[in-house]
């Protein structure tokens, strides 16, 4: 056994910064927005501020009471029962037994945990353990709350609540330090929001402002990803497979695909509201005057979410010599999240081919949203006065 410091004992090349040179003035009653890609420091700034870590170098400097939602069922036993865990917990928060008491049956209503209460914590489920860590949180009535991404466990009923006393919290003029991946939430509850890249500080201000740089930069990052990705996978050899791969005596050849967007840029990785160019340059060895135009969409379980041609849509060839382009334009992908993959065709009116590639193009569509299936259907939703419900980005 080894006695001493352990960071002593650790060799230079072993220590990681998890946060350099960071300095953050959060003002009383603001609620303070962090965002960034995972290992960007996020979850080390709270403990920090929580006092949970200490840093190694700098100070960090707090006034008022501060409670922690950091680590899920962080200071839970989960050998007893939720009714002892919510007194030792509020007791290491800084509260009396009396108070306490007076103040559980709130803390169990609202973490919706009546049922379960008396039976041992490590029988919950990752949703009560969330459920109960907030309701005490909350309850606490701290001036400084600190919460860390476990909103992202919870269930669709219990997640609203949360926002609704997060909303309490800021009209009661709380100081809110708020971790989260949930962008379109960062957006919503907080005042100001700083980003985190390496554990270095980029940026710090306006919510969408710095939420759609971020986006433009995680982006970015994909789409040398999927580059890199795409030059790595193996070359599937001409028709040895009809499910990937290229066939046709190519008396019309397909020299070359390239995926834009409206604005003619090369890219390969598209939100859903963005809209897309799919070009074909085509080469004819002869004049023909029977030829169509097609392409296909597949997600990645290999579903067909569109397909069509030129045939399809009336067109009637006319004549095709030499070089060519052909230009396929989609106003807006409305997709959801996920890899997609491309077929593209030019053949005879009766079906012969004279040029196919089957799979041998991909693109991502990368969202905030938590929708599924393949399409985003354009929609909108409507209410009944006896239904009361707030709509996205609408505060209290």
């Amino acid at each position: 056994m080894v006695k001493g410091d352990l960071f002593r004992a650790l060799k230079p090349d072993e220590l990681v910064t998890a946060l350099d040179d960071v300095t953050l003035r959060v003002e009383k009653g603001q609620t303070f927005g962090v965002i960034g890609e995972n290992g960007s420091g996020k979850s080390t700034l709270l403990k920090l501020v929580a006092g949970i870590t200490k840093p190694s170098h700098g100070r960090v400097t707090t006034q008022g009471k501060v409670s922690a939602l950091i680590e899920l069922g962080a200071g839970f036993h989960p050998e007893i029962s939720g009714r002892e865990n919510v007194f030792i917990n509020g007791i290491m928060l800084g509260l009396t037994k009396k108070e306490i008491t007076a103040k559980f049956d709130e803390i169990v209503a609202f973490a919706e945990l009546e049922d379960f209460i008396d039976a041992p914590v490590k029988t919950y489920s990752s949703g009560m353990y969330m459920r109960l860590g907030f309701a005490i949180a909350i309850n606490v009535n701290p001036d400084i709350l600190l919460i860390d991404e476990v909103l992202a466990v919870g269930d669709a009923a219990f997640v609203p609540k949360c926002l609704d006393r997060i909303d309490d919290f800021r009209r009661r003029q709380k100081t809110i330090l708020f971790v989260s991946h949930d962008l379109t939430t960062v957006e919503k509850v907080c005042d100001r929001v700083a980003w985190l890249k390496g554990g270095r500080l980029l940026t710090i201000g306006d919510p969408k402002r710095i939420v759609d740089a971020y986006l433009q930069d995680v982006a970015k990052k994909q789409e040398r990803d999927f580059e890199r990705h795409r030059e790595e996978a193996p070359v599937v050899p001409m028709e040895a497979d009809r499910r990937e791969g290229r066939w046709g005596k190519r008396e019309v050849e397909i020299t070359r695909v390239t995926l834009r967007n409206l604005q003619g840029q090369e890219k390969h990785v598209f939100s859903p509201e963005e809209g897309m160019q799919i070009e074909m340059e085509v080469l004819a060895a002869a004049p023909t005057d029977d030829f169509v135009f097609g392409i296909g969409l597949f997600n990645s379980q290999g579903i067909s979410c569109y397909g069509t041609n030129t045939n399809l849509e009336d067109y009637e060839p006319v004549s095709l010599r030499g070089e060519g382009r052909v230009v396929f334009r989609v106003e807006r992908l409305n997709l959801v999240n996920g890899t997609y993959y491309l077929d593209v065709a030019v053949h005879k009116r009766d079906g012969y081919p004279f040029d196919y590639h089957r799979n041998l193009y991909s693109f991502l569509v990368s969202s905030t949203r938590r929708d599924v299936g393949i399409g985003r259907l354009p929609h909108s939703w409507s209410f009944s006065p006896e239904i009361e419900i707030k709509p996205p980005g609408k505060d209290g």
